[in-house]
């Protein structure tokens, strides 16, 4: 049942009071500075715990760079037909959607810690189903149960992150998860050509087996803790993230007074995210992610080869270019983050986007009516090259780096679930449409992603706040004011 009337009315006082207060700690010339050299944070317990942590995010690329390599493999040795393979690798989607859907309540319920927990039990176990199987059912049963852990991973890993961070590193340290994820491609994708593709499945074991053990050597998310009411490990928690010699008094007493006001509120519930107190937090972390998916990213990927062909470059070494320029582009990214913006690089991000459909659509342009035909070869790498790039060091990490900055911790679970489960959506609707836009034009498919990319500077200018350097609680106090 909702708040109304006058009810609503002092709620919606109580959480302004807070953030205000928020605020006005931040400027007060006789408050204790965030940045001042009373605080004397050590950091080493955040960096430990964020290594740890993108293990799981490294597992979740294994999972997605799995089924590339291993193709003809796989069919080979179990007879699969082409449509029984076609569901080995879709099936992958419909487990992530179902874990984007239970991870926010998983995390909020469990703990951070603890849906990890059991995303690792969820990926071991589809491994292990992968490893021994005999048909394509158990096949398929461990590609959902992989599907399920990575999307409680896509979900909890940079939430995690961005709960135990300072405001200062925040970025840079959340833009690991997206540098992870796509080593972890990559690395599947290289040793995948080597190994067997049962032996294959036991390596992606080993990032689950690091991230087991290191989930005992550190602490669990102090805002979770407050939001839960265990006080004594709230305090425990923060003290040895920031350093026992730091003083944690601001920043403990910052939250807690963040928490005591969501605790006036009722338990979130998904329709409780389009009232007018979350509307803008939703529209630009939901936002986020439709912009990161439907301008075509998983239909690169999926076509990356056949561009390279159809280009007259060798496919092997310029998929090996393609996955070294994501690292290293996604890695320049997060080291950028917090110096240049959130909304610098997403704006960055998106015009490169831009500009790489509209090269590959003029390639094969060119193709179709025999027009130029020796500069279609450059123009198709360029513009993948130029997209993937582009990609890489801004819309691929960013937009997870907001979404676990914008949303209020009472409904940080509901709303996160709501944003990857978008996301993953998307990531579905534009694998399964690739081919159909590819055999309508393959011109007009780029065109298409390109207006798409347009579409999205344009939300990304008007809707998405700048972040960085401020506190969870900051960012919620200029949301709510704006």
């Amino acid at each position: 049942m909702g708040i109304t009337g006058d009810v609503e009315n002092s709620v919606q006082e109580e959480i302004r009071a807070p953030l205000i207060v928020v605020e006005q700690r931040k400027d007060h010339p006789n408050g204790q500075q965030e940045d001042g050299s009373s605080k004397r944070e050590s950091l080493w317990i955040v960096y430990l715990s964020t290594i740890v942590i993108v293990w799981g995010s490294f597992e979740f690329g294994c999972c997605v760079g799995y089924s590339s390599p291993t193709q003809a493999a796989i069919r080979k040795d179990l007879n699969l037909s082409l449509s029984q393979y076609s569901v080995f690798g879709s099936i992958l989607t419909i487990g992530a959607m179902v874990g984007a859907i239970t991870s926010g309540p998983i995390a909020d319920f469990i703990g951070r810690k603890g849906a990890m927990r059991t995303s690792l039990t969820f990926c071991v176990a589809g491994w292990i189903s992968i490893y021994f199987t005999k048909g394509a059912l158990a096949l398929d049963i461990g590609r959902l149960s992989t599907g399920y852990g990575m999307g409680v991973f896509s979900y909890v890993v940079p939430v995690f992150i961005a709960e135990i961070a300072p405001k200062e590193v925040r970025g840079r340290l959340t833009t690991l998860n997206q540098l992870m994820i796509v080593t972890g491609v990559s690395v599947s994708f290289i040793i995948g050509t080597v190994l067997t593709w049962r032996v294959l499945a036991l390596t992606a074991l080993i990032p689950c087996l690091i991230l087991l053990v290191g989930l005992f050597l550190i602490p669990e998310s102090p805002r979770w803790l407050a939001k839960v009411g265990r006080q004594k490990d709230f305090e425990v928690a923060l003290q040895k993230l920031r350093g026992k010699d730091a003083d944690i008094s601001h920043e403990a007493s910052e939250i807690q007074d963040y928490i005591k006001t969501l605790q006036h509120l009722p338990k979130a519930r998904m329709l409780d995210l389009f009232q007018r107190r979350y509307l803008r937090s939703v529209i630009i972390g939901v936002g986020l992610m439709v912009c990161q998916q439907f301008g075509g990213i998983n239909g690169v990927c999926f076509y990356v080869s056949d561009i390279f062909v159809s280009a007259g470059f060798p496919a092997n070494l310029g998929t090996i270019i393609y996955a070294i320029l994501q690292v290293v582009v996604t890695a320049l990214g997060a080291s950028m983050v917090d110096k240049a913006g959130r909304r610098a690089l997403l704006l960055i991000s998106g015009t490169g986007l831009v500009i790489g459909c509209v090269l590959t659509a003029v390639s094969f342009y060119l193709k179709a009516h025999e027009l130029s035909l020796d500069s279609v070869p450059g123009l198709a790498v360029a513009g993948v090259l130029v997209y993937i790039g582009s990609f890489s060091i801004g819309m691929g990490a960013v937009p997870w780096v907001v979404m676990s900055e914008i949303f209020p911790i009472n409904v940080k679970g509901v709303a996160g679930s709501l944003a990857t489960l978008v996301n993953w959506f998307g990531s579905w609707v534009v694998s399964y449409t690739f081919n159909y836009l590819m055999s309508w034009s393959s011109y007009g498919t780029f065109i298409i992603y390109a207006v798409v990319n347009i579409l999205a500077i344009i939300f990304i200018a008007t809707f998405v706040p700048e972040t960085k350097g401020r506190t969870l609680e900051e960012i919620q106090a200029a949301i709510n004011k704006s």
